[in-house]
């Protein structure tokens, strides 16, 4: 299906919490509200670890490729490892990433290189052209189902779009160290934010939804799992979710919120300073 995406341009954010919402604010909440008052009110930044560079370089390789894709020239495996090989040091200064040994640095390059070498060799010959690569979306957020306009606005940067045979297909693109399926739920967020801002900023509406994943085992994967459009339950999630979200906001609500996931938690420093 050839579709028509008009993109609107989307002015330089802002980190004021009342300026926009994002899906990476909302999960941080619901994670830990806690967590999301140092980050957002106290501006405690959150490290760059190896991880996350790699996940970092991961993306922005494929935002080359696919940015590449667009003017109808397809890179072959070689030309974006030497893009991942040219780019690496100048990416490790600018994002303050310091590998403890030479060695580290060369084995998160070559799983970058891996990881993306693989992923292109193993993608259909037929696979449709992007309609938008790593693009801003914002909207104002307006209940689908009361049509309440909640004053604030909606922010995403969306890794790909397609342009599908049946319509537009919204792709996310992830590093992960195993190969088990993401859980939907708990990607839920994110994937009904970038659908609502696909339709409301450019009034088309996804027929689908993936998560890209690629896999840091020694042999490297890459898995693609196909979640269904998003329906009006989901949305109505949203929304409860945001409402919730507002709340706290307004009241200056933020509750230690321990769990699992506390263990990783980059703010556990400033979170055991909290609350001895």
């Amino acid at each position: 299906m050839s579709t028509s995406l008009t993109l609107p341009i989307v002015p330089e954010r802002s980190d004021g919490v009342w300026d926009y919402i994002s899906a990476s604010r909302l999960n941080l909440w619901l994670k830990c509200p806690l967590a999301f008052k140092l980050r957002y009110f106290d501006g405690i930044k959150s490290p760059t670890t190896p991880s996350l560079f790699i996940g970092k370089r991961t993306h922005d390789a494929l935002e080359y490729y696919y940015r590449h894709r667009q003017l109808g020239v397809r890179l072959t495996a070689e030309e974006l490892a030497q893009r991942i090989n040219d780019s690496w040091d100048e990416a490790a200064v600018a994002d303050g990433m310091k590998f403890e040994t030479a060695e580290d640095s060369d084995a998160a390059r070559r799983q970058v290189v891996g990881l993306v070498q693989t992923y292109v060799q193993l993608l259909p010959a037929d696979e449709p052209p992007p309609l938008a690569v790593e693009t801003s979306l914002e909207a104002p957020l307006v209940d689908p189902v009361t049509g309440e306009d909640l004053g604030i606005k909606l922010l995403g940067i969306v890794d790909l779009v397609l342009d599908g045979r049946e319509g537009p297909v919204i792709c996310d693109f992830k590093t992960a160290a195993s190969s088990a399926a993401p859980l939907e739920l708990a990607h839920e967020i994110q994937l009904t934010c970038y659908a609502y801002l696909l339709h409301q900023a450019t009034g088309l509406r996804e027929t689908g939804l993936e998560i890209r994943s690629l896999i840091k085992t020694k042999k490297p994967q890459i898995v693609f799992h196909r979640f269904s459009a998003r329906r009006l339950s989901h949305m109505r999630r949203l929304f409860a979710v945001i409402r919730a979200y507002l709340d706290d906001l307004d009241e200056q609500r933020f509750v230690y919120r321990p769990g699992w996931t506390c263990g990783g938690c980059d703010f556990s420093d400033q979170c055991n300073a909290w609350c001895p």
